[in-house]
């Protein structure tokens, strides 16, 4: 009998869990700037068999809306920059929603209406609340409003503070607008979007700032990180930092009701010579690592949870600018992997140890407003992921991995649900083991979820695993073969 084959306890349970839910909060932006992309009907099978349960277009494309009818995938569409002015007209905003979005529901799950992109000319901002009103009208005049949200996603270049986090404040020139937008999405209980780059705060800073902490491969419980002096809230990350950034913004201008949710980040696999950090390992740590955290459904110091979408879905070759512009995608234009991410389960075929941090400096990490307007590719994460942006990881890759099971125990009868799944990997390690331990796995109809793995049995800490009844024994994390090898 062939022995087990040994997996990494992350990987697993993204693989578990997206079954079983999906993955609740990450997105997918899927860009079309691209003349060699799959068909989108090919697509939506490449999501619904990597378990990504939301999308963003940038557009309102009838063929994207039609292919996404009836998978389950929650679907954000976008109004183009060029329509502003036009939607304005409460008569021309009914026929949009009419002909562009009312035809496709409910099969295709509609659930946002993005007004434009990253506006900045002064002129698209003056026609952004006009018709996000009309737009917002339209839908409850049709009876649709309660369904779809209106708001639109802003770069981090509005930005004017955002260092401390505490002192973040939106620019002058933009402030009315922001007072006008922040005043409609607290009416609709619409959430605010802004698309934050990490990435390209550390190109322009790299003295200053330390890869790990941008990497999110800060130790769990370390100093690293730095702490704002006047809330006195510890990050240990950049992103969760510009997130809170704009959260105090808009808190400045005296809205309390607002969640904020990341429209797009990421980072390139490859990028130009002066393009630092721009290159596969930093990428699959970066997007690995922020795939850890939201599978824990964690927020930042200030907001409980955080919806991120990863931008983008595929490289786009038609993306001007530099080359790590058209090199953010997950995937390849025909639908192979960049690098393995942990949705697909298979490791990669190489793994090369990812760059080393920036020199170390005593300053701490700072969080200047960057306007990431420019990017416009994706992230893509490792079948395991390093801790720390100088470890290397070393997985292997197998050509009949074993097939697993859940099985789902109420009392002292116990059923085993033939889901089936490939996976591959190496042996969990205490670090794996410390992440099932935080990770709140909501259980639905069941009474007790047992998960299995390849290490000795692990009490999970109370209240981790949700029980109907006080009587249910603590469970434990095992593993479990259904079928081995003769």
């Amino acid at each position: 009998m062939a022995s087990l084959t040994r997996i990494s306890a992350p990987f697993f349970l993204l693989l578990l869990i997206c079954s079983i839910n999906g993955v609740s909060a990450l997105g997918i932006d899927y860009g079309q700037l691209g003349d060699n992309l799959l068909p989108p009907q090919q697509v939506v099978s490449l999501l619904r068999s990597n378990n990504i349960a939301k999308a963003r277009i940038f557009d309102t494309n009838p063929q994207i809306l039609s292919a996404f009818a009836n998978s389950d995938i929650q679907l954000i569409v976008t109004v183009e920059n060029t329509m502003l002015s036009q939607l304005s007209n409460p008569q021309a905003a009914i026929q949009w929603v009419t002909t562009r979005i009312k035809p496709y529901l409910p099969a295709t799950k509609i659930t946002d209406i993005m007004i434009g992109n990253e506006l900045d000319a002064t002129d698209l901002l003056a026609s952004l609340v006009p018709a996000m009103s009309s737009i917002q009208k339209a839908l409850s005049q049709l009876g649709l409003d309660s369904h779809i949200k209106v708001s639109s996603p802003f770069s981090y270049g509005v930005m004017g503070e955002s260092y401390p986090p505490s002192s973040g404040s939106f620019k002058s020139d933009v402030s009315d607008v922001m007072s006008q937008v922040l005043q409609f999405l607290s009416t609709t209980k619409s959430p605010f979007w802004i698309n934050a780059y990490p990435y390209f705060v550390y190109k322009g800073n790299s003295k200053e700032i330390p890869l790990e902490y941008v990497l999110f491969s800060s130790a769990a419980g370390s100093s690293s990180g730095m702490t704002d002096p006047s809330s006195n809230l510890h990050y240990d990350n950049l992103l969760y930092a510009q997130v809170d950034a704009v959260i105090y913004a808009i808190k400045a201008l005296g809205f309390d009701d607002i969640e904020v949710k990341v429209g797009e980040t990421g980072w390139p696999s490859k990028g130009d010579d002066d393009e630092l950090g721009a290159n596969l390992e930093n990428a699959a740590l970066y997007n690995g690592n922020l795939l850890k955290r939201q599978l824990t459904n964690e927020g930042t110091p200030l907001q409980p949870t955080l919806d991120v979408y990863v931008f983008a879905l595929f490289n786009e070759n038609k993306k001007a600018g530099p080359t790590s512009e058209r090199n953010f995608g997950l995937f390849q234009p025909d639908g192979t992997v960049v690098y393995n991410v942990g949705l697909t389960g298979y490791s990669s075929a190489t793994n090369v140890p990812p760059s080393p941090p920036s020199q170390s400096q005593t300053k701490p990490p700072i969080t200047p407003a960057t306007n990431s307007s420019g990017a416009s590719s994706s992230p893509s994460v490792p079948s395991e992921v390093s801790g720390s942006a100088t470890n290397s990881t070393n997985t292997s890759s197998l050509s009949s991995p074993p097939k697993l099971g859940l099985t789902y125990s109420s009392g002292a009868k116990a059923a085993t649900r033939r889901s089936l799944f490939l996976l591959l990997g190496k042996r969990g390690t205490s670090e794996d083991i410390e992440l099932l331990e935080r990770i709140s796995v909501p259980i639905c109809k069941l009474n007790v979820l047992k998960l299995f793995f390849p290490f000795p049995a692990i009490p999970v800490a109370s209240g981790k695993i949700r029980k109907e009844k006080e009587s249910q024994p603590r469970q434990f994390l095992r593993w479990e073969e259904l079928e081995r090898s003769s």
